[in-house]
Formats: C-alpha cells, sequence, structure tokens
C-alpha cells in the first residue's frame, strides 16, 4: 500500500480566472478543431462535444440533431446492423463496441462503408487490464485507416499504453458521471481535472489525443474540460432527458410520468436485465438509474453549452477553443 499526498483536483475544487482579452464579442470565437489522428492518418473536423454511448443517450436521433451543430455522438451499441445502416451519419458518429468478436467489428465496420463510418469507440469500464491492450492493437491491425477511440483509464502511463496499442483517442474518467457508482461500490477513481491534466500531458506527448468522459454537470464544466487540456468532452447526464435520446414509447407516455423521464448508467441493474439477462452472480451493479424532467429538444441545451464555452474563451482572450487550454489558469477554491 501507498498513499499519494499531493492535491488532486475535481471541477468544483476550482475556476477559471479571467484574463485580459481583445475579442469584443462571443460571436467572435471559433469552436471547430480539426485534429489528425495518430495513427489513422486522416483528420476529423467539428465541434469536439460527444454525446456518451448510453442507450438513453446515444441514439440515432441524438446524432442526426447534434450532426446539425457538427458535434459528435457514440452510438449505443446495442443498435443492430440493418439500424445503424438506416440512420448513421459518419462524419459525426462512432459506432461503439466493447470487447467483442473481432469478426463481428469487421462485419459491422464492412457494412457500414456506405455510410462513411469511420470511427470506432472501444468502450469498457475498465481499461487497464492486458486483455484490452491487446484488444485495441488487434483491432487497429484490422482497421488501420479508421479512428479508434479507447478507454476509459485515469493514469498517464495508461493513457500512453492505449495509443501506443493503437488508439488515437483515450476516454478519461473513472466514476465521475452522474449516473455512475463505481467510486461508491468499489473505491476505485480520480479526480477529474487533475485525470484530464495528467492524461491530456501524456497522451499530447505521443500525437494522441484524450475525450474527458464524465463529471460535467453544467456547461462551465465543459469549459474547465478544455481549459484543463481535453482534445474531446464526452456528455451523459447532460444531454439525457430530451426529446432526440427518448424513444417513441417514452415520448407517448410522458403525460403519465408528469414529464418525468429517467436515464442509467450501463453498468446498472437496469441495464443489465435489459441487454445481459440480470447482474452476474461475480459483479455488482456500478450504476444507477436518475430521474429528471424532461427537457424538450436538445437544441435548447446545445445553445447554452456552445454558448457557455464561447463565454469562457472571452473571459480569458481565446480566439478560438483550441486556444483555450494556453489561456486557462485555474485557481483552486479553499
Amino acid at each position: 500500500m501507498r498513499i499519494e499526498a499531493d492535491r488532486k483536483l475535481d471541477f468544483d475544487d476550482v475556476l477559471i480566472r479571467p484574463k485580459r482579452s481583445r475579442l469584443k464579442s462571443r460571436a467572435e470565437v471559433d469552436l471547430n478543431r480539426t485534429f489528425k489522428m495518430p495513427h489513422a492518418g486522416v483528420e476529423i473536423s467539428g465541434v469536439p462535444v460527444i454525446a456518451a454511448n448510453m442507450d438513453t443517450v446515444g441514439t440515432l436521433g441524438m446524432a442526426a440533431a447534434l450532426a446539425g451543430h457538427r458535434m459528435f455522438t457514440a452510438l449505443d451499441k446495442h443498435y443492430t446492423t440493418e439500424e445503424l445502416q438506416a440512420g448513421v451519419r459518419g462524419d459525426f458518429s462512432f459506432i461503439t463496441f466493447g470487447i467483442e468478436d473481432l469478426k463481428k467489428i469487421d462485419a459491422v465496420m464492412a457494412a457500414l462503408e456506405r455510410n462513411r463510418a469511420d470511427k470506432i469507440c472501444l468502450d469498457v469500464a475498465n481499461g487497464y487490464t492486458e486483455a484490452f491492450v491487446e484488444f485495441i492493437g488487434e483491432v487497429r491491425a484490422h482497421h488501420p485507416d479508421k479512428v479508434i477511440m479507447a478507454g476509459n483509464v485515469t493514469t498517464a502511463d495508461m493513457t500512453e499504453a492505449l495509443i501506443l496499442a493503437g488508439a488515437d483517442i483515450v476516454k478519461v474518467g473513472i466514476g465521475p458521471g452522474s449516473a455512475c457508482m463505481t467510486r461508491a461500490m468499489t473505491g476505485v477513481g480520480y479526480p477529474q481535472i487533475s485525470a484530464i491534466i495528467e492524461c491530456a500531458d501524456a497522451a499530447h506527448g505521443l500525437s494522441g489525443m484524450i475525450c474527458a468522459d464524465g463529471g460535467c454537470k453544467m456547461p462551465g464544466d465543459v469549459a474547465k474540460a478544455f481549459g484543463a487540456g481535453a482534445d474531446f468532452v464526452m456528455l451523459g447526464g447532460m444531454l439525457a432527458g430530451h426529446t432526440e435520446s427518448l424513444s417513441d414509447e417514452q415520448l407517448k407516455n410522458l403525460d403519465k410520468t408528469d414529464n418525468i423521464v429517467e436515464y442509467y448508467g450501463m453498468s446498472s441493474e437496469t441495464a443489465m436485465n435489459k441487454y445481459s439477462g440480470g447482474v452476474a452472480k461475480h459483479r455488482a451493479s456500478e450504476g444507477r438509474v436518475v430521474r429528471i424532467p424532461y427537457r424538450g429538444d436538445v437544441a435548447h441545451t446545445v445553445q447554452d453549452i456552445l454558448g457557455g464555452i464561447r463565454s469562457a474563451c472571452t473571459y480569458v482572450g481565446a480566439p478560438s477553443l483550441k486556444q483555450l487550454s494556453k489561456r486557462t489558469t485555474f485557481v483552486v477554491k479553499n
């Protein structure tokens, strides 16, 4: 056993210090970014906010809505190939898989060639296993020209390991999400601002990128994540409860539920009952069900999120999102 005594920081522990700015309006701020993928060798462009691959968030409807704002969606992995073929927007969609049979991944990606699907999200709760690192390498060997985002981890050493194995983007975050109970159930985790800072430094040294995944409760948290060095920010709870993330049945029953809707973590008992026949005897549920008011169309929330990021940029004099981390100084709250 050992103890790391230096302080680690979460979103609520810091504020962004304002600085002189030459910007006259929030409208001058450019939120679009272009990234060159270190392994796939391709460039992707857009506003680097990603809807999480939860079945109550990462829907085809959400992907269609966010693509109109040049934002991305990591699609729920439980869609059938036929459903993906009918609804995928390749430029802004990540196709999600767990540790699966490579033949399945090959078949799905081949079926989506006409959809221009070139982004893969390899999503597991624990990105520290040797099996996962090896699996990333196998997927990279089969798909050398596809963008691969993989995770989750929270430390610099494993960020480097995943990039060296073949990931272009590493998902960073264990336990910070509003529907996640990993920290409560296992005691495992890492404060998210410090995780972003340390993992971004490791990734950028290898020309890789990170996606901050979890813990953002409001637009200011998204700005803090970008300020800490995240290249992409993944949102779950902030995008849940909207028209685009609800099923037809949920939308039909809104009046019967007093306009209250539910979203849940993909390691929750609800998700495991739905997709795995229940909670296996060797594990426990690490997710919760969250009940929230119906939020209407996601366009209103998108405006709040993007407006908040633009405003943060004007407060520190960053003319573009790319400059935000260079202009960010965090003040630690006592």
